[in-house]
């Protein structure tokens, strides 16, 4: 159970909190098929995410059939993104933003400045010490956490604002498209791929070495996280949209769950937020820079101490950026990612069917990190309209059908191939 609340703690940070209540808001009468596309990449991916990780042993596991280089490159790419350059700074900006600017009567970059270097400190603390993580996240500040988060959603659910109006924008044609891209901005699939070194460490840290044991254990932990997610998503959901008249004019979910909160317990509830927020932010920061800084010790000379250092006293300087900021910079580096990380999680599934193992896995992420581009360009405001003949282009998803018939084309070419050798042979 700890170990659960701790990969749950880890998951639940900024985009978990601040991206569904904007979506349940949009989606309004379509917040069932916009919340089921928004479980399929927030909930249902990390899960999967994290047994291919169990599946694999490892990362090393999961890229054994890609040169090693690329591996590398790849996994020093997703770890740049998921923590020092975004993931990190924007939940410590959201901390801010939604956990201490409500209380600063003027609030400025000196405030920001002051709080970051506090936050990622204690961050930093926390992560050093590693052999703890279970004891300190698990056992004692996820259960605070996840008080907060009940008393919010039974509040919610008893006495909501307002009644659901009709769905708006994209959510009116592709509700479960639009959410499924949503579920983008959490960095839960990405992430999970991560966290699994994490999850393995602190299951080791316990005196458990047995294999079959630790893959027991990280999958228990991912379903144990993924409950509490879709517990979280689907109250947030509910939130938004009961908020279309009460917070018509909030310009993201951070402004959306701060008026519903007011409006629901008055101050008390502003403390109650900040408290929910720090918190989940807090203990993201913190699987975050000690995957980090695993991966990192593992590549160089540096120790995992020093790592968390640096990447902690990093993360306070880019958190300086800004939220709205850091929030348009990483829009496209998700879209490139997402599927990269999708690719690699089915492969890791389907390996032992493939004929060619070798040939699939480097044609597919090829070709999956080709088309995510034409994706992230969109997003970045690039003109990329001669690309509209893709299926799936208006979605966001113009990566998805070359990906299958990539991967589809490698398994019978790999099957050839495995034929002639046979018949060669006989």
């Amino acid at each position: 159970m700890a170990l659960g609340f701790m990969t749950f703690a880890f998951f639940l940070g900024a985009g978990n909190i601040i991206f569904p209540p904007q979506a349940g808001q949009q989606a309004g009468d379509h917040l069932v098929p916009a919340m089921l596309g928004f479980f399929s990449t927030g909930v249902t991916l990390p899960l999967v995410a994290i047994i291919a990780v169990a599946v694999a042993g490892g990362w090393k596991g999961m890229t054994q059939d890609l040169p090693s280089k690329v591996a590398t490159l790849l996994a020093v790419l997703i770890f740049i993104v998921i923590g020092p350059a975004f993931a990190a700074p924007r939940a410590g900006l959201v901390a801010y933003e939604m956990g201490v600017k409500p209380f600063i009567a003027d609030a400025g970059q000196l405030s920001l400045t002051l709080f970051s270097i506090v936050f990622f400190g204690i961050a930093m603390v926390l992560s050093r010490s590693r052999g703890n993580l279970v004891d300190m996240v698990g056992k004692f500040l996820t259960p605070i956490l996840f008080i907060a988060l009940v008393a919010l959603a039974v509040s919610v659910v008893a006495n909501p604002q307002d009644a659901i109006e009709a769905a708006r924008g994209d959510y009116i044609e592709m509700p479960f498209l639009k959410g499924f891209v949503e579920g983008y901005n959490t960095l839960d699939a990405v992430a999970a791929l991560l966290f699994g070194m994490v999850i393995v460490d602190a299951v080791r840290s316990k005196g458990v070495s047995d294999e079959q044991a630790t893959r027991k254990y990280l999958v228990m932990a991912g379903l144990i996280a993924a409950a509490g997610l879709a517990f979280v998503y689907i109250s947030l959901f509910y939130l938004g949209a009961t908020s279309v008249n009460i917070a018509a004019d909030a310009s993201n979910g951070g402004d959306i769950l701060a008026i519903y909160v007011a409006a629901l317990f008055g101050p008390a509830g502003q403390m109650m937020l900040s408290l929910i927020v720090l918190l989940a932010c807090l203990t993201t920061v913190v699987g975050l820079i000690s995957a980090c800084s695993e991966y990192f010790s593992s590549l160089t000379s540096w120790s995992y101490e020093k790592w968390a250092v640096v990447l902690s006293v990093t993360c306070c300087v880019v958190a300086n950026v800004g939220l709205n900021q850091l929030i348009v910079l990483s829009l496209p580096a998700l879209f490139a990612l997402y599927p990269i990380a999708m690719a690699l999680v089915i492969l890791t599934f389907i390996r032992r069917w493939l004929p060619n193992p070798a040939l699939s896995y480097r044609v597919v992420m090829l070709v999956a990190l080709s088309f995510s581009m034409i994706d992230a360009a969109k997003v970045a405001g690039f003109n990329v309209s001669a690309f509209r003949v893709l299926p799936l282009f208006d979605y966001g998803m113009a990566w998805l059908m070359p990906t299958f018939a990539a991967l589809v084309v490698t398994y019978f070419v790999g099957a050839q191939k495995a034929a002639q050798q046979e018949g060669q042979t006989a």
